[in-house]
């Protein structure tokens, strides 16, 4: 243990453990699914306290093995979570932690709306990434905090045409080279004939319908609440009418949707990109303690998917909401057990575990079901929730789990 008076010792295990990164750290001490959730609520509350305000998280796993991409994006599903965690706080100011590959621009404006709604100011706080529906949801912040690490990405909605999905953005131009091509030639390429004939005008116009909501949205928002303290020009120091703040929002959502320029709609817009579209962000790597508190935090949720079944987070400093992957159990119709398989997403080690409907022994070469749902692979001890495959199997069976063994 380090006394107060032992400076040197004490400046010597921080920069070590610096150097040696927060992710190596957390491993080294072997956190269950309790002790990670403990541990990102006081961090969180580390942030809260800094920056003075509520915080409130939705995170999603970006690429979460065997987990349906569905599952993993913004959907209507996490509405009610969302808004259960948000009536938990009571303040007049948010920070809103954001970590999700995108989904539905709708859901989003829902998102953005409630959020609104409830605070007079709502900072958007991305520690990794926010991608799509996630850059959406930035662009309505009062203020963006990131760091050159983090990462945005385009908004061109993408649509599903003949079973590929493909940039809206991709598909107008394309109509529209063609277009020029008959006016100046006169005829039509026959190449195009196949492709013109699978389109119908209703599709097109969906996709300018999908590409517009975007970017109405984006341009909205960012008049609204990004440039509202937006009062002077830096170089002049006139004043800065609301047509100039709107012009600027068409700018950035345009270069937002521009699929011309990022070329893939999983490309990251950085830090450093926003501020070239002339787009202020809060870069908190320069106020050391936030960046800890937010950099911790964000480790600790990756290792949380990493070492979990877990795929969503919903949570403030005092409270939470989980979503996991629940294992395939097979109905147990009339047997008096169920017996089912469960595989590790941290060491990908597979166990049988048995879940008895009735005090019996247990097989050979299977594991107890575990009378709190924590289930420690055998192989690293990361814990595998089984709360949801429990419920499965009550309902299956109408019958309840029993705990004791013969």
């Amino acid at each position: 243990m380090i006394g107060m008076g032992d400076d040197a010792e004490a400046n010597e295990t921080h920069e070590g453990t610096a150097r040696m990164g927060y992710y190596t750290e957390y491993l080294d001490r072997q956190f269950n699914a309790q002790q990670l959730a403990e541990e990102r609520k006081r961090q969180l509350k580390r942030i809260s306290e800094l920056r003075g305000r509520d915080v409130l998280v939705f995170a999603a796993d970006i690429d979460k093995a065997n987990t349906p991409p569905a599952l993993l994006s913004i959907g209507y599903s996490d509405l009610v979570p969302f808004h259960d965690q948000l009536s938990n706080l009571s303040g007049s100011k948010l920070d809103f932690v954001l970590e999700t590959g995108g989904g539905s621009g709708e859901v989003a404006e829902d998102i953005v709306r409630s959020l609104h709604d409830k605070y007079s100011e709502v900072a958007v706080i991305i520690p990794g990434w926010a991608k799509s529906a996630g850059t959406i949801i930035a662009m309505a912040g009062d203020e963006i905090l990131m760091e050159p690490a983090s990462s945005l990405g385009p908004i061109d909605a993408q649509l599903s045409w003949q079973g590929k999905v493909f940039s809206a953005d991709a598909l107008i131009e394309g109509m529209e080279k063609i277009k020029r091509e008959v006016e100046q030639s006169g005829t039509l390429n026959r190449a195009y004939i196949p492709m013109l004939q699978a389109l119908s005008p209703g599709e097109l116009q969906s996709a300018e319908n999908a590409l517009n909501f975007a970017k109405t949205l984006v341009t909205d928002w960012l008049s609204r609440y990004k440039f509202k303290n937006w009062k002077t020009h830096s170089s002049t120091g006139q004043d800065v009418t609301l047509e100039e703040k709107a012009a600027r929002a068409k700018e950035v959502a345009t270069a937002l949707c521009d699929h011309r320029r990022w070329l893939t709609h999983g490309r990251s817009i950085k830090l450093s990109d926003l501020e070239e579209m002339r787009l202020k962000i809060t870069d908190y790597s320069q106020q050391p303690e936030l960046a800890e508190a937010i950099r911790r935090y964000h480790t600790l949720l990756q290792i949380t998917f990493d070492s979990t079944n877990i795929y969503k987070v919903f949570e403030t400093p005092n409270s939470q909401i989980i979503r996991f992957v629940a294992p395939a159990v097979p109905p147990p119709k009339d047997a008096d057990c169920a017996i089912f398989q469960v595989e590790c997403q941290k060491c990908h080690a597979v166990s049988r575990i048995q879940a008895n409907l009735k005090k019996m022994p247990l097989e050979p070469g299977n594991h107890r079901f575990p009378a709190d749902n924590r289930f420690k692979c055998p192989g690293c001890g990361a814990e595998i929730n089984l709360a949801a495959a429990r419920r499965q199997i009550e309902v299956q069976s109408k019958r309840p789990l029993v705990d004791e063994w013969s």
